[in-house]
């Protein structure tokens, strides 16, 4: 295609077939795309399925991400999902709604960004489909496998210890200054493009014992509450077991508000809160920031967070 071709150049099945090039098939995928579904095989254990939606002008916008960045970013979100139910993903589909006179190149560098992603677990992404929309739509279904017992949000005890793996408030904070037009700190704004979950905490965290597991994508506080919530328990934050980083105080000072609240509201990070019971040692990557006790609601250090607690979608 000439430089400057669009998806409209390339036609739907000429898009398709640039982009499945760029994918790499696991030995568990039997038929990959180009049937009317994959055909995959599955190991023994609990099969795990979960879809996310990201929209152009809601979830990202391509002034601040490319192809790749957003590739990436939609993967991880989906990854991090399976990772949060103590299991390993191997195995997405993925949707594309794109206007015709999207760049060529913008819509194969979303897909080399998915491909990286997935080579980081080792999962394959297997088929999808792609449309004509007024603005890009990437649907992502993502399927896994959880060879223990499946963790899920609603298994928290009191005086079970609530315990964090991952950076927290690093992609909120690239978020803030990316939404004020800098482009610095540097390396807030790239985990806000490429996220780094700790994909080896999920299976980790189900073979450590632990009790409740949530990927945190919408806020620490807005997912303890969903915590709190399904297992019907009282949660208290302690903030001065948070990890406030020297990026994220950067931006907290440079925009003249408290950094904890990047750090209590932010998502996108794709850190795993998880719950253990007491006396139980942490597995590696996770250190405790609360505890569980009889009640309800969220606290932050014993009372009423005043703050956001999170992301909403409407």
């Amino acid at each position: 295609m000439p430089p400057g071709a669009t998806v409209a150049d390339a036609g739907e099945f000429g898009l398709i077939s640039r982009m499945v090039d760029l994918f790499e098939m696991g030995e568990h995928v039997l038929v990959g795309p180009g049937d009317d579904a994959a055909l995959l095989r599955i190991r023994k254990g609990h099969v795990v399925v979960s879809t996310d939606l990201m929209v152009e002008g809601r979830h990202f916008r391509r002034e601040w991400c490319d192809g790749a960045d957003v590739g990436r970013r939609a993967a991880a979100q989906n990854i991090s999902d399976v990772n949060a139910m103590g299991g390993r993903a191997h195995s997405l589909t993925v949707g594309l709604a794109a206007p015709a006179d999207l760049p060529l190149a913008w819509a194969l560098d979303l897909a080399r960004g998915f491909a990286e992603e997935c080579r980081l677990v080792g999962a394959s992404i297997v088929g999808g489909d792609v449309t004509r929309a007024d603005q890009v739509v990437v649907s992502v279904t993502v399927l896994g496998t959880c060879t223990v017992a499946p963790v899920l949000r609603s298994g928290a005890r009191p005086g079970d210890v609530l315990a964090l793996a991952g950076r927290q408030g690093w992609a909120a904070a690239g978020l803030a200054v990316l939404g004020r037009g800098f482009r610095s700190p540097r390396a807030v704004v790239e985990a806000y493009r490429h996220p780094e979950p700790p994909y080896e905490a999920g299976p980790a965290a189900a073979e450590g014992g632990a009790t409740a597991l949530i990927d945190v994508s919408d806020g620490l506080l807005a997912e303890a509450g969903h915590l709190a919530e399904a297992s019907e328990v009282a949660i208290d934050v302690r903030t001065a077991d948070l990890d406030v980083a020297e990026p994220v105080a950067a931006v907290g000072a440079a925009l003249g508000s408290d950094p904890l609240q990047l750090v209590l509201s932010g998502g996108d990070d794709h850190a795993l809160l998880a719950t253990f019971p007491p006396g139980v040692g942490l597995p590696e990557g996770f250190h405790a920031i609360g505890t569980v006790a009889e009640g309800s609601g969220v606290t932050v250090d014993g009372g009423a967070w005043e703050g956001a607690p999170g992301w909403t979608h409407f």
